[in-house]
């Protein structure tokens, strides 16, 4: 069974990726699956992966679950490297220029 993170640590990592990386979650749903996807929101994650709803041009969604690389993962900071092991492997599949990560 995956590790579970609180709510608190959820709901904060949303909140993050679904209001300063919005473009971050869309070449993650582009790479990982839905190449037509013009948007996509992160709904959740545990210790194996994380979750996206991606909407296409229809306006119809769907769900998209993308394994974490380096999973299992159980602590919060591994989250974060987590999503942008995703990000960066986004790019390089899209042929996309990676901003620097601070």
């Amino acid at each position: 069974m995956p590790h579970a993170f609180d709510a608190d640590t959820v709901s904060a990592v949303l909140r993050h990726m679904n209001s300063d990386h919005t473009d971050d979650n869309l070449l993650i749903a582009r790479a990982f699956g839905r190449p037509s996807a013009v948007g996509a929101v992160m709904t959740g994650f545990d210790g194996d992966g994380a979750d996206w709803d991606v909407t296409d041009a229809a306006g119809t969604t769907s769900a998209l679950r993308v394994p974490w690389p380096a999973a299992p993962i159980s602590e919060r900071p591994e989250v974060r490297r987590e999503v942008v092991a995703l990000y960066d492997a986004a790019c390089a599949a899209l042929g996309v220029e990676a901003r620097p990560h601070a």
